[in-house]
């Protein structure tokens, strides 16, 4: 058994803890998709909590899912037909609907169990959270019993819960020293598989308040790693490949590692992994739990995204030691206003944008810069709510969609450059100096979220010019910043302007393609970095290496869950909607970009392609349009497409605009095509003056649901039929994957190296 490292493993365990797994949805990421959830997987990721009870259990979840939700409670009001209707019929926000049934007092847990036919004992078990609730609704802080403060804590409450609760106002700091006054703190206990009948060996951890004495003493020291918790769209493995990476470098100079992570998907929630695994919240209040009672050295939160990134500046307020990049750094270049005048004073071009906080204010700044404009809330990962504005109506749209703006919510509107290229830098810091560096180029024009964007490395289209701006806007920023540990950079450039739109004091999404195409891990050096070891033998890429990769080409695709999520539009914007990522190696731009879109499920088309392009694209379109045409694909596309193509000396057939199309008409209807397989590749590209908005919906979503490939952006289509060109001259590898059956199949008895009786 690899727990007591003693015993066999055919063991039975009595489990003295409750563990609850719920899923990660991110549906308001997708247009027009159906929220109810059935029997079609829609989740993205999924957290896994561990208490005693099932009340403290499914609470630490709820807060897991979402460091946004507090607990157990409603977070959205339903009118009385929403609730029955969300109780009946199931989608990702019924839990909240029960919250709120059983907090307002409008339903019973027999009402409850008739409409959704949940066990009565997880209905009372919810219901016994809600009493606690209620109980300290009467109470203020002053008059809370210890047994009223432990009765909340076992039923799995946080102390910003129970601040939020009481009468008066508190903060999580109040309920901290009251509790802690009381002498009311998590025990620390082991996941015992065993039955307790022999003495378990594992390091595998959770806290709870059921109990009455630790199961492992304290790791006096040693330093702890964030995890990047739920795997959800903006932030999944990649962020877990640098924790890991992170521990492991730890580990092998000698330091004993901590890691806390909730996300039982994980490498970093293997036991044996670190030294100490917490499967437990990265919220301030747990991470500070775990700090004190193991007098750690410090806490490492930049290898994890964002999470353990927004938790940054309360731990450091709470005094524990963080380490690498100063946390009032973290805020300089999380703080859109302080990062603005930080980068004016260094002499770094940035876009014209403002933080503003009433609509009309943001209309002026639009009609001042021109639009069209960017639109954003002030914090933000994976472009949330984020859109970008064309015109005054569709600026209002947006405010409207951003919520109510006000001094509270303001949002940042900036100048958006259109046409313009998107350039990333990720490296490493140490004391400020940039001691590993990469630049990699987006194949989509900015406008695509850069975790749905193609990324090359090394760029194949940058002047040097551009590069040498990127090098010393990223100096500057580094320096400045002092930064030391992971960074990535973002830039948008166009003509002679460089500008930088955002920087990240963590590690970003790319470490990991970054550092498997360089040949040397970023986050082995950033971790040496933070701890002040030294890298000189690592062969690090810096800002002088021109050279790296030499002789390939990395590129890497996003993989999008378009199919699973009925009636979504598949059509890529500011906000990321990619579900995974594939990345291949090539000996050009071409062949790489090939092999990374074949690995992603997409089929060469056989003969026919179907095109449909704002004409403002017309002239853009001709020159991919005629490539394919000259590889022998028969064109076909709707009406003003098809006249501009033919017009412009390229043949295409015309067909009908699917809600045109009649029975029996003379013209095809496209969605006919596609579903009877006549079409092998559907390209579909809206701008903002599209006027047929449904019957692009119409052929995009037809497209992902029969199977047929589709690009809806411009610059794609480029690099695509410039790397069909290629393949069909010859000029690249064949790329017809065989699988190994196959390859078998095919060998002749002379190539085997084996009998074909023999197993291999």
């Amino acid at each position: 058994n690899s727990v007591t490292k003693k015993t066999q493993a055919a063991f039975e365990p009595s489990l003295d803890y409750i563990v609850t797994k719920i899923p990660r949805w991110d549906m308001s990421k997708f247009e027009g998709v159906s929220t109810q959830i059935g029997s079609a997987m829609k989740s993205v990721g999924e957290v896994m909590a561990i208490g005693r009870t099932q009340e403290e259990s499914i609470q630490k979840a709820l807060r897991m899912v979402d460091p946004a939700v507090a607990g157990f409670q409603p977070t959205m009001k339903f009118t009385e037909e929403e609730l029955k209707e969300e109780l009946s019929v199931p989608t990702d926000k019924r839990i909240f609907a029960i919250a709120q049934a059983l907090h307002d007092k409008t339903m019973t847990v027999e009402d409850i169990h008739n409409i959704t036919k949940i066990d009565h004992w997880f209905l009372r078990r919810l219901e016994a959270i809600v009493k606690t609730w209620d109980k300290m609704e009467q109470s203020s802080l002053d008059e809370m019993s210890d047994e009223l403060m432990l009765e909340a804590k076992k039923n799995g409450y946080s102390d910003q819960q129970i601040a939020q609760c009481l009468k008066g106002t508190y903060t999580e700091d109040d309920v901290r020293s009251k509790r802690k006054g009381y002498n009311i703190t998590p025990w620390t206990k082991q996941i015992d598989t065993l039955a307790a009948e022999y003495p378990a060996a594992t390091n595998y951890l959770y806290m709870t308040y059921h109990g009455s004495e630790d199961d492992v003493g304290s790791s006096d020291g040693g330093v702890i790693v964030l995890g990047s918790g739920a795997y959800r769209i903006g932030s999944s493995i990649e962020f877990d490949w640098c924790g890991v990476s992170c521990i492991r470098a730890l580990r092998n100079m000698g330091y004993k590692s901590t890691i806390i992570n909730y996300n039982p998907e994980t490498v970093s929630t293997d036991y044996d992994e670190c030294d100490r695994l917490y499967f437990e919240e990265l919220s301030r209040e747990r991470v500070l739990d775990i700090y004190e009672k193991d007098s750690s050295d410090g806490i490492i939160v930049s290898v994890g995204g964002q999470i353990p990134n927004g938790i940054a500046l309360p731990l450091d307020a709470a005094g524990a030691k963080l380490m690498g990049t100063p946390a009032k750094m973290i805020d300089n270049a999380e703080d859109r206003n302080k990062f603005s005048d930080m980068i004016d004073e260094i002499g770094v071009q940035q876009p014209r944008w403002q933080e503003l906080t009433t609509a009309e204010a943001a209309l002026d700044f639009a009609s001042e810069v021109g639009y069209p404009v960017l639109v954003r809330p002030s914090y933000v990962l994976s472009g949330a709510a984020m859109n970008v504005a064309h015109t005054e109506e569709q600026l209002r749209a947006c405010l409207t969609e951003a919520a109510n703006v006000s001094g509270e919510h303001p949002v940042v509107v900036s100048d958006f450059i259109e046409g313009a290229v998107e350039i990333e830098f990720d490296g490493v810091g140490k004391d400020g100096e940039i001691i590993a560096a990469a630049i990699h180029e987006h194949i989509e024009n900015a406008g695509v979220h850069s975790g749905d964007a193609t990324l090359v490395l090394p760029p194949q289209d940058l002047t040097a010019y551009q590069k040498q701006r990127v090098r010393d806007a990223a100096q500057k920023i580094v320096k400045r910043l002092n930064i030391t540990g992971p960074v990535n950079i973002q830039f948008v450039a166009k003509g002679t302007d460089v500008m930088c739109i955002e920087t990240n004091v963590r590690a970003s999404r790319s470490f990991p393609f970054v550092s498997k195409t360089m040949g040397v891990d970023f986050i082995e050096a950033a971790t040496k970095a933070i701890v002040g070891a030294d890298t000189s033998d690592m062969n690090l890429p810096t800002l002088d290496t021109r050279d790296r990769p030499a002789n390939y080409v990395g590129v890497k695709a996003p993989m999008f869950s378009f199919t699973r999520l009925r009636g979504s539009d598949p059509v890529l914007g500011v906000e990321m909607a990619s579900t995974g990522e594939v990345a291949c190696f090539g000996k050009d731009k071409e062949e790489a970009f090939l092999k990374s879109l074949l690995s992603t499920g997409f089929k060469m088309p056989k003969k026919n392609i179907l095109i449909s392009v704002q004409e403002d694209l017309s002239d853009d379109i001709t020159h991919s349009a005629y490539q394919l045409h000259e590889l022998g694909y028969n064109l076909f596309g709707t009406k003003a497409t098809a006249d501009m193509l033919n017009n412009n000396g390229v043949p295409c057939k015309t067909v009908a605009y699917p809600t045109d199309a009649s029975e029996g008409g003379d013209t095809p209807n496209p969605l006919d095509m596609i579903r009877e397989d006549e079409i092998g590749l559907c390209i579909n590209v809206p701008t903002y003056k599209s006027q047929r908005l449904e019957d692009n919906y119409l052929m995009r979503r037809t497209a992902v649901d029969f199977g047929v490939p589709l690009m809806t952006n411009l610059q794609l289509v480029k690099v695509f039929a410039d790397a069909a060109h290629k393949l069909k001259k010859g000029e690249m590898l064949d790329l017809d994957a065989k699988t190994l059956f196959e390859h078998y199949e095919d060998e002749t008895d002379a190539d085997a190296w084996s009998d074909p009786s023999e197993f291999h």
